[in-house]
């Protein structure tokens, strides 16, 4: 353990002086079919170009992988990483697990995204109805290093207080776990975890009604509060996927984070407070531009749990220019005279 801390170090510390002398930066997202990648490209069109940063997207296996490669792969400055994810490796490390440690300890957030929805997939013609009553069902958790197989296993474990048994579970891709759940039906859950509208249920045919549905969440079952003490109360809207659904579908949600490195270099310090000015002040650009899920974050920095924290650099900024439009947006405008408005003191 202690050869394997040691090899973690000297990577970090490669990683660090690469840093100071690489201009580069990457973002790891999730799969090229997720809702992460377009966030991304959302980022690094209408954010970083404007502040002079080339912005490289990556797609990854998803939120477990993207604390890893943020970690430790050199160029990556940016990720988009699922609040429980954060949060298993902080209580990891709190557990006395050293290389959990090593890796969430310098990791800081810029800011607090959207809830993300979770979906559970059966076939049309399944017994089951309702996420409670997936606990003997062979279940596809997602692809091993992603926040998808994380929140599956901690899902699972809130409702039923014990394991995904590995004998029937499965971690394979969305897309080949959905084959072997309609073809061989070697698979009867798949768990999905994707913001809406998801480009991988959107992308499906009129037909697909007749091979896959949706569990629902039962609001009333005892096990709901439980699992509403870590996850988040949501609806899959019909309107999102008309070719899928006929109605709404309670369920739940999780939470994404853009997070960052705790860098040093004022390089790499100046180039991040530019990409936050520029976050603040063309966010009605990724409202009106982006993803249909940009209409659902706040430009805010709330409180963050314990362990976590944001990154001195791009909260300063950030809360400067938030500060600015608000006083710019309260001013007064009554009493302008011909000339003040002229001369551009109302605004």
């Amino acid at each position: 353990m202690l050869n394997r801390i040691a090899v973690l170090a000297i990577i970090a510390a490669f990683h660090f002086q690469a840093e100071a002398a690489s201009s580069d930066f990457k973002i790891v997202t999730a799969s090229e079919r997720g809702t992460y990648i377009q966030i991304g490209r959302d980022v690094a069109s209408l954010i970083a170009a404007p502040a002079g940063i080339d912005l490289e997207v990556l797609p990854s296996a998803g939120s477990a992988e993207n604390v890893r490669r943020l970690r430790y792969e050199p160029g990556v400055r940016l990720a988009i990483v699922q609040s429980d994810v954060y949060q298993a490796f902080l209580d990891l490390a709190r557990g006395g697990n050293r290389e959990a440690g090593e890796i969430i300890r310098p990791l800081r957030v810029i800011m607090p995204l959207y809830n993300e929805e979770i979906y559970f997939i059966v076939r049309a013609d399944s017994d089951l109805n309702y996420v409670h009553e997936i606990r003997d069902a062979r279940i596809n958790a997602g692809e091993l290093g992603s926040g998808t197989a994380l929140t599956t296993s901690t899902l699972y474990r809130l409702l039923f207080s014990r394991p995904l048994p590995e004998s029937r579970t499965s971690f394979l891709s969305n897309e080949s776990a959905l084959v072997k759940l309609i073809e061989d039906k070697t698979v009867d859950v798949v768990a999905v975890v994707a913001g809406q509208p998801a480009k991988l249920l959107v992308d499906m045919k009129p037909e697909a009604r007749q091979f896959i549905r949706l569990l629902k969440v039962d609001t009333q079952h005892p096990s709901t509060e439980l699992v509403q003490r870590t996850y988040f109360p949501a609806t899959v809207r019909a309107t999102s996927y008309p070719n899928v659904l006929e109605e709404d579908v309670p369920s739940f949600a999780v939470k994404a984070f853009l997070v960052t490195y705790d860098y040093n270099v004022n390089q790499t310090k100046q180039s991040l407070a530019r990409f936050a000015q520029s976050l603040c002040e063309n966010f009605s650009s990724l409202r009106t531009k982006g993803h249909p899920k940009w209409r659902e974050v706040e430009l805010s920095l709330p409180d963050l749990g314990r362990g976590w924290f944001y990154y001195g650099p791009t909260a300063k900024e950030m809360r400067s220019c938030m500060l600015a439009t608000l006083a710019k947006t309260s001013r007064p405008t009554t009493n302008c005279s011909q000339h003040a408005r002229i001369l551009g003191l109302c605004n």
